[in-house]
């Protein structure tokens, strides 16, 4: 998935038109986007059109554990087969399979927010099979941590890129640019997460999505690049030394098949 777009989970009036907007991922947010005296009706709204709409590429972020409107959160879902939840502020591997214990059917994308989270990344990625990816909350461990800017979380991003991939989930998307204005630090930004091996992001506005797959496909060359070896291995059937001296050993025939299945992905969307 290269873009995800976030919804307030109270204004029921944006859902489809998330949807028509084009990202991969809609995600209807029941927790910071949403006042205390809204949750309910939130939770309401959100649920009934998740499950008139049954799709894979829906998710919704229920309330943090340890909070007091998760047990209604995951009472409400209980019943949608195959929901994806968006679990907010996850510190351990309980936490996420607390939640599956209350919705065994679920699929869940852990956010992690907290230095605590972070340490923890692996643990938490591989903590069950029902658990398709982790992400960073940068707001808040930002905060925690006590960096400026985005370059202070260059570590904690490449942190939980190797942490996703050694659990076996496949390259992290990046968590949000908060500024709608800003599609400079939107680019600048995106393409700095893309080189720590980051394979799409999230937004807060529709007007964020071209830039964001703009930022994360792949270049002519990374395809050209991509092509001439796995076509070198189809043809020698085994590794390789190719004219410019790269090796095409299975770590790079692995990544050269993301690269062109991310390119046909991106043709066939346009």
């Amino acid at each position: 998935m290269l873009t995800g777009l976030y919804v307030p989970a109270n204004r029921p009036d944006r859902f489809a038109k998330a949807v028509a907007a084009g990202p991969d991922l809609v995600v209807f947010d029941l927790e910071d986007a949403v006042p205390v005296d809204a949750k309910a009706a939130a939770r309401q709204w959100a649920v009934a059109w998740i499950a008139a709409h049954p799709q894979d590429r829906v998710e919704l972020r229920v309330n943090a554990p340890g909070s007091p409107w998760l047990a209604d959160d995951l009472a409400a879902v209980a019943a949608v087969p195959g929901i994806r939840l968006r679990v907010p502020k996850v510190e351990s591997a309980l936490d996420v399979l607390e939640v599956l214990e209350q919705v065994p059917s679920a699929k869940i994308t852990a956010l992690i927010e907290s230095p605590l989270g972070l340490e923890r990344a692996f643990e938490i990625a591989s903590a069950d099979p029902r658990v398709i990816a982790i992400a960073l909350g940068e707001a808040d461990l930002r905060s925690s941590l006590g960096v400026d800017g985005s370059e202070g979380l260059t570590w904690a991003r490449g942190r939980l890129v190797s942490a996703s991939r050694a659990a076996g989930l496949g390259a992290p998307m990046m968590s949000v640019h908060a500024r709608v204005d800003d599609d400079e630090g939107l680019r600048r930004t995106s393409l700095a997460g893309r080189a720590l091996g980051f394979v799409g992001r999230m937004a807060i506005h529709p007007d964020q999505l071209a830039t964001i797959v703009e930022c994360f496909t792949p270049s002519a060359q990374q395809v050209a690049e991509a092509l001439e070896l796995l076509t070198a291995v189809d043809q020698s059937g085994g590794v390789v030394v190719l004219p410019d001296g790269r090796m095409a050993d299975p770590a790079m025939v692995g990544r050269a098949q993301e690269v062109t299945a991310l390119a046909r992905e991106i043709e066939l969307r346009s």
